[in-house]
């Protein structure tokens, strides 16, 4: 076996859900309101060098975060299971090994590997990694789970797709592996909502609501965003990412799985019937043609400004500086959380009809008045 190091415990969820594989840099101050944040990433800062603040959510919008956990918790556990049953299709349950990509994939995979426990009753390696924008996923971490698992077939999971950035990331970065090692990866990517119509493996094209989206740290085991700075860490180290004990009187991170889990065996007989159902729909890379006209209808430069769909959108208002939100009126009466956080922060909302997601965030470009 490949001697390796090995990482830090951390996380609230329970070891037998997910092993986090990043390094524990907990005791490191990288956090900066978004302000800041914003200026030094217009100013060519990666974003994996710092860190947003992690705030108490208000008791409003915890209020919605369960409310809507409530009304979508069998929809959530039917995409759940229509992921899952394509997975063990594509590569079995012998070798099987999830790989969740942090943050927005972590729970999604927790989930996963609860619903292959109830359906085949097999507990599936999983591990959470990081992969970032630019900088591609943790080669560290992926060689640590060959060194466990020598014949691993490992599957590749998000929460959702946006106009498609980390699938692109996860594609390039699985070729540069496959080109050093003689473990090989595929870059299929598994996802439970693909609005952006760019991944292999999905449960649903429509834009809903994941509810896990809604937070951050506090759904999502408590853990942060991936870190790689190298003033703290060596490139060769697992990336890293901070544990927020502040905030455990909070952490839904748990109740969010148990909620969801709870239904698949009502799902069950809906994820058959339509699997039997699905025809073959290619990946059209849909949703970025949406993003390049709205590029060109609000005169935006940089194509990293706009974030397509439910889940992106939500971080936008959460740890961005937004210059408006769009919101597609089909979808008005399913997006309260994203009214909710845009009233809270002051954020204008436009109505806007020619894209494929139920809403767009819209970032502040620095020289904008």
């Amino acid at each position: 076996m490949i001697s390796i190091m090995q990482p830090d415990k951390m996380g609230s969820y329970a070891p037998e859900d997910v092993v986090f594989l990043f390094r524990d840099i907990s005791n490191v101050l990288l956090e900066l309101d978004n302000e800041k944040r914003e200026r030094l990433i217009q100013s060519g800062t990666h974003y994996s060098e710092m860190l947003p603040v992690e705030y108490h959510p208000t008791e409003a919008y915890m209020a919605l975060f369960h409310e809507t956990l409530s009304v979508y918790k069998e929809r959530i556990a039917l995409a759940v299971g229509i992921v899952a049953e394509q997975i063990v299709e594509h590569h079995g349950l012998e070798n099987l090994v999830l790989v969740s990509l942090a943050r927005a994939g972590t729970p999604i995979g927790i989930l996963i590997k609860r619903y292959l426990k109830m359906r085949y009753s097999v507990c599936v390696p999983h591990y959470s990694i990081s992969i970032l924008r630019g900088r591609g996923f943790d080669e560290t971490a992926i060689r640590y789970i060959f060194a466990k698992h020598s014949q691993a077939s490992i599957q590749f999971i998000d929460g959702w797709t946006g106009k498609g950035a980390i699938t692109t990331e996860l594609l390039q970065s699985c070729e540069k592996f496959n080109a050093n090692h003689k473990e090989q990866l595929s870059a299929n990517l598994a996802v439970l909502a693909d609005p952006g119509h760019c991944a292999s493996i999905y449960g649903t094209r429509a834009d809903f609501l994941i509810p896990s989206a809604c937070l951050n740290s506090t759904v999502s085991g408590l853990v942060s965003r991936t870190v790689l700075n190298l003033q703290f860490m060596d490139e060769t180290d697992f990336h890293g990412a901070k544990y927020y004990k502040e905030l455990e009187d909070v952490d839904v991170s748990n109740l969010y799985i148990d909620r969801v889990a709870a239904c698949f065996e009502k799902v069950q007989k809906e994820v058959e019937q339509q699997l039997l159902e699905r025809t073959a729909s290619p990946i059209t890379w849909q949703g970025m043609k949406s993003v390049q006209a709205i590029q060109q209808a609000f005169g935006i430069d940089n194509i990293h400004f706009i974030k397509p769909g439910v889940g992106e959108t939500t971080r936008v208002l959460l740890r961005r500086i937004p210059w408006k939100i769009l919101i597609n009126p089909k979808y008005m009466n399913e997006l309260e959380h994203i009214l909710l956080l845009a009233q809270e922060r002051n954020v204008p909302i436009e109505e806007y009809s020619n894209m494929s997601y139920a809403c767009c965030g819209l970032i502040k470009e620095r020289e904008r008045r």
